[in-house]
């Protein structure tokens, strides 16, 4: 009888977080404010030759490059940062190989890693949920082949300094250092500007992933970035797939990049929102963490489940993130738009005081 692989039939299925559409979708980390209306405009405009012919992925590689102030061979444009991760990993991971990273963080880890074969060692976080730099120093090994981190990082929304994250790549020169930067442009001044793609030309083990779908409002186009030393991309290019981002995500990525008043306008909005979150938190006194992000992570109680549920009655869906190592009572809120916020934030008071 054919079987897979005894890591791939052990493992648990995705299933999609997506369970509904009915209502004020603040689950996903989706951007309320949409697209650039240049994107919009420019899917429109998409020819029947645009569409019937492989796309030049190789022509959005030098776009990005551009705007990195990095070179076209330190670029590798996929299908989301998800495609990114599978492609990384299964470069470096294999059976017996050890997978590093803090939890809580990024669901998609640990899954990949576990379908390779791989150890996943994982470290808790403490109370703070703050990245433990000492612990994950102190775990490097010589069969740690992968370390990935995401900063700022999902679902706790905290950022931590570049100087822990360096320090990390240094004392790991066997392994690949994945900094997953998807949500760079939501950090505050205290981090503002903060990414480790200059650093690539020193770290030659360092990868720096960003995507489309968050600041750029482009997740439904699945449109990611991963960067590195060229050597190293290069030897992620000899299996990637040959036309793996479509033609409408390329056309479309040269618009969002060119229209950044569109861009900082929603980080500036989101800002603004997630800055709303947090004073209400602290009136109602609930426990929530400095985000970086364009949601905010708070624990609402003893039961999640049901702030969920009450917030979903008045139609708003958040996220449940109490199953996640360390985060029992926890939820993850994205920010909507300005005009959103206000129904939002009355929906949570009352979604808070009926736990008590």
């Amino acid at each position: 009888m054919l079987t897979p692989r005894a890591p791939i039939a052990g493992l648990d299925p995705y299933r999609s977080p997506i369970v509904s559409r009915g209502g004020l979708g603040l689950d996903l980390n989706e951007s309320m404010a949409g697209c650039s209306p240049r994107v919009l405009a420019r899917l429109r405009s998409l020819s029947a030759a645009e569409v019937s012919m492989y796309p030049q992925r190789e022509v959005g590689e030098r776009l990005i490059a551009n705007f990195l102030r990095i070179a076209p061979e330190q670029v590798l444009l996929t299908n989301g940062i998800d495609e990114a991760l599978s492609l990384l990993f299964t470069s470096y991971l294999g059976a017996g190989d050890e997978l590093l990273f803090a939890d809580p963080t990024f669901v998609m880890y640990p899954m990949l890693g576990q379908a390779l074969g791989a150890q996943v060692v994982r470290v808790q976080s403490g109370e703070d949920l703050a990245l433990p730099v000492a612990d994950l120093l102190a775990r490097i090994s010589p069969r740690t082949r992968v370390i990935a981190i995401a900063n700022p990082n999902n679902p706790t929304g905290l950022a931590a300094p570049r100087a822990d994250l360096l320090r990390i790549a240094e004392a790991a020169p066997d392994a690949a250092v994945l900094i997953d930067e998807a949500y760079f442009e939501f950090q505050g001044e205290e981090f503002c500007g903060e990414t480790l793609i200059p650093d690539l030309a020193l770290y030659p083990n360092l990868f720096v992933a960003r995507t489309f779908s968050k600041a750029y409002g482009l997740a439904g186009l699945r449109l990611g970035v991963l960067t590195g030393a060229a050597e190293q991309i290069g030897y992620l290019r000899r299996f990637g797939l040959p036309f793996n981002v479509n033609a409408a995500a390329l056309a479309c990525m040269e618009e969002a990049l060119a229209d950044q008043a569109f861009v900082r306008d929603h980080v500036a909005q989101v800002k603004e929102g997630r800055e709303r979150l947090a004073q209400l938190f602290n009136e109602l006194g609930l426990r929530f963490w400095p985000s970086q992000t364009n949601f905010v992570f708070v624990r609402v109680g003893a039961s999640a489940q049901t702030f969920v549920e009450s917030m979903k009655r008045r139609g708003i869906l958040v996220r449940d993130l109490s199953a996640s190592p360390g985060c029992d009572g926890c939820v993850r809120i994205s920010v909507g738009t300005p005009r959103q916020m206000d129904g939002v934030l009355q929906a949570i008071r009352e979604a808070a005081e009926s736990q008590v």
